[in-house]
């Protein structure tokens, strides 16, 4: 059974970090391409980052260099690391494999002050 489980939200001042993790199962990960996409209230679903299996990274503009996304093929976990946070980074963070639509449940990244 294919999981994927979201960690490391909260709430966070503006201008704080945040490291969010997305433990996976039941496939081999190595071989995946792996994506963190985010909702806020009342938007559609955006891409924050993708990393493909060779580690190649992607990012949503809105990034601009804030973010990191990596990936520890040994622990079938992917994260986002997140620095400089702003009010308007506030949403729902999904971990997704992109290339079969599978999502985990999410996480809650609030900043504010």
């Amino acid at each position: 059974q294919v999981q994927l489980v979201e960690s490391g939200g909260g709430l966070v001042q503006p201008g704080g970090s945040l490291r969010l993790s997305c433990a996976t199962s039941g496939f081999p990960f190595s071989f995946y391409t792996m994506a963190w996409y985010r909702q806020a209230p009342g938007k559609g679903r955006e891409l924050v980052a993708h990393i493909t299996n060779l580690s190649t990274t992607k990012y949503g503009d809105f990034v601009k260099g804030r973010f990191t996304i990596s990936r520890d093929d040994s622990k079938n976990t992917v994260y986002l690391d997140m620095n400089d946070l702003k009010p308007e980074d506030t949403a729902i963070y999904y971990c997704s494999r992109p290339s079969t639509g599978t999502w985990g449940q999410g996480t809650q990244v609030t900043v504010s002050s």
